[in-house]
Formats: C-alpha cells, sequence, structure tokens
C-alpha cells in the first residue's frame, strides 16, 4: 500500500485551502471594513425589505466563511450583524455561525495535522492526549471566555487533541456567547452605519467591555477553586 498517497492528499487540501484563503482575504479584505460598508448603508437596508430571508442565509454563509478560513474581519462582522438585524436576531445568527466556522477550522486542523504529530511526537503526545481528555472541554471553555487569544489559534490547537466534536461545538457555543452577546449588543446601539464606521470597534467597544471580557476568562478558575474547596470541607465534616 502506498503510504505516500494520504499525504499528497493533505498536501493538495491544504494548497487548496491556503488558496482559498489568500482569495477570500483579497477580496473580503477590502469588503469586510465599516468605511466600505457604510457606503453601501442604504442598499444594504433595500436588498433586506426585498430579501429578508435571503440576506440572513447569505449573512450567515459569508459568517462562517470568515471564522472558518480564519479571514480577519469577525469583530467588525460581528458589530455589522448587530446594527443590521438587531440584537436578538444577530446573537443566534452569529452564534451558530461562529460556532460553525470554528468547527470547520477545528476539522481540518485533525484531519491535516493530527495524524503527522502523532507519528513525531508518539508517546509524549499520547500522553498529552490523556491528560486532555477530563480538562479538555475545561481549558477549551476558559480560552474561548479570553478574546485576546485569537480564535483561530484555539480551532488549530484543539484539533490536535481528542476532544470529541459535539463537545467541542458545545462548549464553544457556550464560551463565545458572551463576547457575542456584548458585540451584538455595541453593534445594534449604533442607529446607523456611518456613525459605526466613524467610531470605530474601538469607539463602540469601550475599555471596560473588554475589560469584563478578559474577565470571564478568570471566572472558570474561581469557580473550580472554589468547588475543590468546597468538596474539601464536606469530606471534613
Amino acid at each position: 500500500m502506498d503510504k505516500s498517497h494520504p499525504l499528497r492528499k493533505k498536501m493538495l487540501v491544504a494548497a487548496c485551502f491556503s488558496l482559498v484563503v489568500v482569495i477570500g482575504y483579497v477580496k473580503l479584505g477590502d469588503i469586510l471594513t465599516l468605511d466600505y460598508l457604510a457606503t453601501q448603508e442604504e442598499g444594504l437596508r433595500d436588498y433586506q425589505q426585498q430579501h429578508p430571508l435571503l440576506i440572513y442565509v447569505l449573512a450567515f454563509v459569508i459568517y462562517v466563511a470568515v471564522t472558518g478560513l480564519s479571514i480577519p474581519g469577525a469583530t467588525v462582522l460581528s458589530l455589522l450583524m448587530g446594527w443590521f438585524f438587531g440584537w436578538l436576531p444577530g446573537v443566534v445568527l452569529v452564534s451558530f455561525a461562529s460556532t460553525t466556522g470554528a468547527t470547520v477550522a477545528f476539522l481540518l486542523s485533525r484531519y491535516l495535522f493530527r495524524t503527522a504529530l502523532q507519528d513525531k511526537f508518539g508517546q509524549r503526545y499520547q500522553q498529552f492526549n490523556e491528560a486532555l481528555k477530563k480538562e479538555g472541554p475545561f481549558y477549551l471553555f476558559t480560552l474561548r471566555l479570553i478574546p485576546a487569544i485569537p480564535f483561530f489559534v484555539i480551532n488549530v490547537v484543539m484539533g490536535l487533541t481528542p476532544l470529541k466534536i459535539s463537545t467541542y461545538w458545545w462548549v464553544s457555543q457556550l464560551g463565545m456567547l458572551p463576547a457575542t452577546i456584548v458585540y451584538l449588543y455595541a453593534g445594534s446601539s449604533v442607529p446607523t452605519l456611518a456613525e459605526l464606521a466613524e467610531r470605530g470597534t474601538s469607539g463602540i467597544l469601550s475599555f471596560r467591555i473588554i475589560a469584563a471580557l478578559a474577565l470571564l476568562g478568570v471566572f472558570p478558575f474561581i469557580t473550580r477553586y472554589a468547588l475543590s474547596k468546597f468538596a474539601q470541607i464536606r469530606q471534613q465534616c
């Protein structure tokens, strides 16, 4: 059996993925900016009134593509979805679209790199996997709560672990939900896209909001510590 065949197949997939990312970045890099989108505000609203369901589906597909291909612009898109669809419909769309895109990146990372790491590191990689079987969901949830860590890094790294796809999905969706709610609320609070472009992401997302999101990353550790102490006290009683 030719063992080089799976490797060639993976290299082809990796090359195609890289090509799609480059094309997506070139095509969408200038479009996914608040300045450009502000010039299309009237046209976007008109199209939404004429095709409300279609525009919702298109927005979902675009968000999945951006997150799945790790193309910069997810924050801008989140603010845009809040302004365009309103807070609650936007949260539903972004929550499921971001999780879908993250899962695509997760599966691609697992397909391309996991076997190579197993072959290279052997026993050490196996020990790493064993340690993550119990702690993986907790660490994933914690990482998702920290906006300073790029999500595409989390997607790639977690694809190399034995974490189940179903677990990855629900933990990611739950972990990304607080930031999604905040970003969509910030976007929905701006009356016009022109004002959103004028103020920019830094003007919309204040330091207090970013700090609050960062502090959320500490919350799981505090909860875990408190629960362990509570368990110790119960054992002593």
